[in-house]
């Protein structure tokens, strides 16, 4: 669970930053205000994807133990956080050239909507093992314990 909630934090901090920067990067570039870029959104998805999801998450882990199913919970994991990452960082990409006045490539939208499958894989995975833990639905990879030996 230090994990989860270690993660949540460094989401928090990194949207945080994410916002100053946005509002310093467009200041310094003269870039009129109120213009749309995505770079102004770019913190609210990182609060949201990233700090709150993960709060959240924490308190399914809580209730449910959704790390018992390793496999699942690792995958999730490991997507969840690619997508979030992938997506914001070409949220970024794509917003400071827009400051900037540069054409932004379709690659970059490419690798954004990478970036959102990973996102709606993770989500899959996360409802998997929600579904799993709620039914009691026990993973074969991880041993039993006998607890009327103990």
């Amino acid at each position: 669970m230090r994990k989860l909630v270690n993660i949540a934090f460094a989401y928090m901090l990194v949207g945080v930053a994410s916002g100053l920067f946005y509002r310093e990067f467009t200041k310094i570039n003269d870039f009129p205000e109120g213009a749309s870029t995505q770079l102004s959104v770019v913190h609210t998805h990182l609060l949201v994807l990233g700090f709150i999801v993960f709060l959240l998450v924490l308190l399914l882990e809580k209730a449910f133990e959704l790390s018992y199913h390793r496999k699942l919970y690792n995958w999730f994991l490991g997507t969840y956080n690619a997508g979030v990452i992938l997506t914001a960082g070409m949220m970024t990409t794509h917003g400071m050239l827009t400051v900037l006045g540069i054409e932004s490539s379709k690659m970059i939208s490419g690798i954004a909507g990478l970036g959102h499958m990973f996102l709606t894989a993770g989500m899959i995975l996360l409802f998997i093992m929600l579904r799993r833990s709620v039914s009691g639905e026990k993973n074969n990879s991880v041993p039993q314990l006998d607890r009327a030996a103990s």
